[in-house]
């Protein structure tokens, strides 16, 4: 018997980016501020952000894309949903107030590698 593949949230590995980098935050510092330290580490974040055709992608279990929402006080659905655009301007944090609205724009590079599968 084959597995069926899940489908994949399209865009989320881009969104979940540019909540941490808009922050400010480096992986563990995002593992910290979501209150997930000792469930994820700095490689789980890394593979959250992975291209999802990166065979070392992963995507969020759903109570850590909550947290996530929570986190950027936005609906989870803004994450889930490829139609969906994270807002202009994210909630301040609130341990520090600091957020790079400038960080929306970018775009997590592409990190497909040239050999051959």
């Amino acid at each position: 018997m084959g597995r069926r593949v899940r489908p994949r949230a399209l865009r989320l590995n881009e969104k979940l980016f540019q909540i941490r980098k808009a922050y400010g935050l480096s992986q563990s510092e995002i593992i910290n501020r979501l209150g997930l330290a000792g469930e994820l580490t700095q490689s789980d974040i890394s593979a959250f952000e992975r291209e999802p055709d990166d065979r070392w992608s992963r995507e969020p279990a759903l109570p850590h894309l909550l947290c996530y929402a929570r986190f950027a006080r936005i609906p989870l659905e803004v994450l889930v949903d490829p139609e969906l655009e994270l807002p202009d301007r994210l909630s301040p944090d609130p341990q520090h107030g600091v957020v790079d609205h400038s960080a929306k724009k970018l775009k997590k590079p592409s990190r497909k590698s040239s050999k051959t599968r």
